[in-house]
């Protein structure tokens, strides 16, 4: 079981998603010359492509859905890729170690990242870029535990106690 999808699950409620097939994954990984963390992948995987809080992107790589994660990262690393956007992040954006892979995004404008581990050993970790701004945050934190703290109203760069006020929620992606 993924870190923290137990919690997730608890807070966010049931997911409808349940997606069991490898596929969308290992194509996507290919591409891109890295596999994804476990946990990012499960939390995908239940949940789907969702709108968490009114806020948060999550995007699955199903072909079949309108929203693809692959199109989304290939459209984000343009972006990032770009000269004028470079200076706004801590290291380069792709799927070496060390640099970010772009994995959501945020109707308030932030971008999340997952940072490429440096070795086999080393965590993924979390790096949220504030749009509107040169700032950006690196967090020692695995997506699962990240968004688990994001659930919780805690501070992850993305301010979730006026988003939520009801509680954590989902809502499908058209």
């Amino acid at each position: 079981m993924a870190t923290g999808l137990p919690e997730i699950v608890e807070l966010l409620g049931e997911p409808r998603f349940n997606w069991s097939d490898p596929a969308p994954w290992t194509e996507l990984e290919r591409e891109f010359g890295v596999g994804l963390p476990a946990d990012f992948r499960a939390i995908v995987d239940a949940y789907g492509s969702v709108l968490v809080n009114g806020q948060l992107y999550l995007i699955h790589p199903a072909g079949h859905l309108l929203h693809s994660l692959g199109d989304t990262i290939r459209r984000d690393l343009e972006l990032w890729r770009d000269e004028d956007m470079v200076e706004y992040l801590p290291s380069a954006v792709g799927s070496a170690p060390g640099e970010l892979m772009p994995v959501a995004t945020a109707t308030t404008g932030e971008a999340v990242f997952l940072r490429v581990p440096d070795d086999a050993a080393s965590p993924w970790r979390v790096v949220v870029q504030e749009f509107d701004s040169p700032a950006w945050t690196l967090y020692e934190l695995t997506f699962g535990e990240w968004l688990l703290a994001y659930l919780r109203g805690r501070d992850v760069t993305l301010c979730v106690r006026d988003r939520a006020p009801d509680g954590p929620s989902y809502t499908f992606l058209p």
